[in-house]
């Protein structure tokens, strides 16, 4: 009966394996493969968001190492979305790029399978497995452009630096597991109050915090979001930009959202919430303003990554439900938005990574002008502009942060968005005020357009009716 139930119970993960594990058998058996295991990747993917969607929520599976509530399910969902319009804008792009490799969509579906077991973790060992899953997928994935030499770079760069980062998590864990005597979570968080005496309890939140900190490139561990995110192709940077830091957020939340909320009078919480808005307005402030040095749209968009992380930072700071909540509903339409705009770079890049100037896109309007349109409306909600999901993302995140005593924190975070409307507006100018100096070919492709135009539509459709997914997050936390 427990065998049967911790199968249900892990289902969405186990049918996520499966389908990899078919590519992989397609990719070894099949020399022609990369259409085959892209169509057994996609219509896995729909399986499994189908059977996680369908999932009941239970408290936990395999003696609480494993979450199965409506938390995980609104994450794991995220992430599906996510990785199903990765799965659409990477084949024209990858052969465009001429890398059609069936091993790619088997990497992209393992590394989601790290994703969803991160964003289930009930226990620091389940953290760890599912961080280090998805890790090894994506330096892989980095360096998936074998022939280009800033591919090779971004893929050393992100293994040296994640393999460093590695060491601090795991040391982490030990010293959690040796202050406290468990791994799991909860337990863990059951004896607060006689574990902050503890200076080894305290070494190993902190190393922890270090660990998640990068997966986030959270400041001042982001030095390797802007060379990776440059040298990676374009539809792996759009992958781990949305689902990899939808991933990381969640095992953020799991692991610290709970101790940052914990309200005992033998337990202070202060000190850790302080660490966090002051890790939150670094972010905001350096991400913002290097960005607008950046001439490549690529590096910008990594350094406005690197602002959303302390964005969504903020509402953890607060230690509030609405700032958990918050940061949930940013990370969709984070999701969304980000996807969107790294698919109609997809589409403008060429070959020789040629078309990735921002002054490439000077008069983009003039020739496709859908395709502007859908950018306009990604950068408008990057920069948290009404009627956008991006506007309300940044609401809640800020109130959570003003009504957990952080006011200062949401003065920084309004302040640096206003920088941030300069270099992305600075976007719109050139598609629609600028005429191009050269001639630039845009790349055809309905499947592509199709995921840029699905993410638009749910950009619009959550940021004017944004009940719809804060009522389901409402019952995820």
């Amino acid at each position: 009966m427990n065998f049967t139930v911790n199968l249900f119970g892990i289902m969405p993960m186990f049918v996520l394996a499966v389908v990899a594990l078919l590519v992989i058998l397609v990719d070894a058996l099949y020399k022609e493969n990369a259409r085959v295991s892209f169509w057994i990747a996609l219509l896995g993917t729909l399986a499994t968001f189908f059977v996680s969607f369908n999932q009941s929520p239970q408290e936990s599976v395999f003696n609480g190492m494993v979450l199965v509530d409506t938390f995980t399910r609104f994450c794991a969902l995220v992430l599906l979305t996510g990785t199903f319009l990765t799965i659409l804008l990477s084949r024209s792009y990858l052969e465009k790029m001429e890398i059609r490799f069936g091993e790619y969509y088997a990497l992209i579906l393992s590394a989601v399978l790290g994703m969803m077991m991160l964003a289930s973790a009930g226990d620091l060992i389940v953290v760890f497995i599912g961080i280090e899953l998805m890790s090894v997928c994506f330096y892989v994935l980095a360096g998936f452009m074998r022939k280009r030499m800033t591919s090779n770079e971004s893929s050393l760069k992100y293994f040296l630096l994640g393999a460093f980062a590695t060491g601090f998590l795991l040391y982490g864990i030990a010293l959690l597991y040796g202050s406290s005597g468990t791994t799991n979570i909860r337990m863990i968080i059951s004896h607060l109050d006689s574990l902050q005496t503890s200076v080894l309890f305290w070494l190993g939140i902190g190393l922890l915090f270090i660990g998640f900190a990068f997966k986030v490139a959270a400041v001042p561990f982001h030095m390797w979001a802007p060379d990776v995110y440059e040298g990676a192709p374009t539809s792996v940077t759009a992958f781990m930009a949305t689902t990899g830091k939808t991933a990381a957020f969640s095992g953020f939340l799991l692991a610290f959202a709970n101790i940052v909320g914990h309200t005992s009078q033998n337990f202070s919480h202060e000190k850790l919430s302080l660490a966090f808005a002051i890790i939150s307005s670094a972010s905001m402030i350096l991400g913002n303003v290097v960005a607008i040095s950046q001439t490549n749209i690529k590096r910008m968009l990594a350094y406005s990554s690197i602002a959303h992380a302390g964005y969504m930072l903020a509402g953890l700071a607060s230690g509030t439900v609405y700032g958990v909540q918050g940061i949930l509903f940013y990370l969709a339409a984070y999701t969304l938005m980000n996807l969107g705009a790294f698919g109609v770079i997809s589409l403008v890049e060429q070959i020789e990574e040629k078309n990735l100037s921002l002054n490439d896109y000077a008069g983009l309007s003039q020739k496709q002008p859908a395709l502007s349109a859908m950018m306009a409306i990604f950068m408008f909600s990057l920069s948290g502009i009404p009627p956008f999901a991006g506007f309300f993302g940044k609401y809640y995140v800020f109130a959570a942060a003003v009504s957990g005593g952080f006011t200062w924190l949401a003065i920084v975070g309004v302040t640096t968005s206003m920088v941030a409307a300069y270099y992305y507006l600075r976007i719109v100018v050139l598609m629609y005020f600028k005429s191009s100096e050269t001639e630039m070919t845009v790349s055809s492709s309905p499947i592509s357009f199709a995921a840029i135009s699905l993410a638009a539509i749910g950009v619009v459709i959550f940021g004017m009716f944004p009940s719809l997914l804060t009522s389901i997050i409402s019952n995820s936390w």
